[in-house]
């Protein structure tokens, strides 16, 4: 197991990697401060973990909540089942809340927490190789709206992540995927050389080497909680972390919750964020070249839906929590691990990277 740590002063906390952590009661028992505790998962992960997990928390006043598993249903409507379980238990604020999923599920069981008496204690156990590199670290928890994607949410840190790698070997390739696109991200982000590890080791994380995938986690929560230790709350640096996301939010919002994975919304936004950098002469083609082909050869979509077009794209992507002042910012690239906040970018460009890209996409 491997140990890293979210330096954020008194609200700071270990996150744990490695195998059979599942099987460590003393990971997650260090962290709950009442007897009270809610295992919130879904449908998919239940049949899978649930069992398990509630071994760990032997002895302890236990509830669940099993939501269903989707995107879509990343909601107000499916919070409140949150809420309900834990009224009807009659549950005090020393209960602590358990995240026992991937992305959807941590995120609402993080606003849930947020939320719930004011605020109480929660844990991410995350099962997906997206929400172990990304979403369970630094502390954004919320539910999407119709008209915008997490939209509506709070900054609320966990006690502790505990990451089992063990639960990837249950995952499909599509969600591998997709978790490999968040950790390309990193390197396009800031960390050149750990883009240059991806290259040469994509095959393995690909064929689940489990020695690869340790490396590209501990490196990918590495990256983030420097960060976040550094921009808790994104005033500034740590909107860099949403490289890709304004494009890809705008895919999956345009398209429907669900029917694009996040990861690849997010890859297909890369690419886009790195076809506009190259476009304005910040990003050699050999670059964009490079984004392109390990993006593809992770499986992962690089053209946008062929149902959007330029004008819903823009009609989107000015509903982001990075505006400011109704002006859209995006995170673009000055080279590989070179990125940076922008709303100085020509918006003639930005239409025609779009147009771009939705015309290779309807040619097939």
């Amino acid at each position: 197991m491997k140990t890293l740590n979210v330096d954020l002063g008194t609200r700071s906390y270990p996150i744990h990697i490695g195998t059979g952590l599942l099987d460590k009661p003393d990971l997650i028992r260090s962290h709950i401060q009442g007897n009270e505790v809610m295992v919130v998962t879904n449908d998919t992960i239940a049949p899978l973990y649930l069992e398990r997990c509630l071994k760990l928390l032997d002895g302890y006043d236990i509830a669940t909540t099993i939501l269903p598993d989707g995107e879509q249903y990343k909601t107000l409507d499916t919070l409140n089942l949150v809420f309900d379980g834990l009224l009807k238990k009659h549950f005090t604020r020393r209960c602590t809340l358990v995240a026992l999923g991937g992305g959807v599920i941590g995120d609402i069981t993080g606003f849930a927490a947020a939320s719930y008496q004011r605020g109480v204690n929660f844990i991410q156990i995350p099962t997906t190789l997206l929400a172990q590199v990304d979403s369970s670290v630094g502390g954004k928890t919320g539910v999407n709206h119709p008209l915008g994607k997490n939209m509506i949410g709070a900054f609320h840190q966990p006690q502790c992540v505990i990451a089992d790698t063990d639960t990837l070997n249950t995952l499909d390739d599509r969600q591998l995927s997709a978790g490999i696109a968040e950790v390309i991200k990193y390197g396009l982000i800031n960390d050149a050389e750990f883009f240059n590890w991806l290259e040469d080791n994509l095959s393995k994380l690909m064929s689940r080497d489990s020695d690869a995938l340790s490396h590209a986690i501990e490196r990918s929560c590495h990256d983030k909680a420097t960060i976040v230790a550094a921009d808790e709350k994104e005033a500034g640096v740590r909107a860099l972390l949403n490289l890709g996301h304004t494009f890809g939010h705008a895919i999956e919002t345009g398209t429907g919750y669900g029917t694009w994975l996040h990861g690849e919304a997010i890859s297909c936004g890369m690419l886009m964020a790195a076809e506009l950098s190259h476009k304005q002469g910040w990003f050699t083609q050999e670059e964009l070249s490079r984004t392109q082909t390990i993006l593809s050869q992770a499986n992962l979509p690089v053209l946008p839906p062929t149902s959007m077009n330029s004008e819903q794209f823009i009609d989107i992507m000015s509903v982001d929590k990075k505006n400011l002042e109704k002006k859209i910012r995006l995170i673009l690239m000055k080279g590989i691990g070179k990125s940076f906040i922008s709303d100085d970018f020509d918006t003639t460009l930005l239409n025609e990277t779009l147009s771009d890209s939705l015309s290779r996409a309807q040619q097939g």
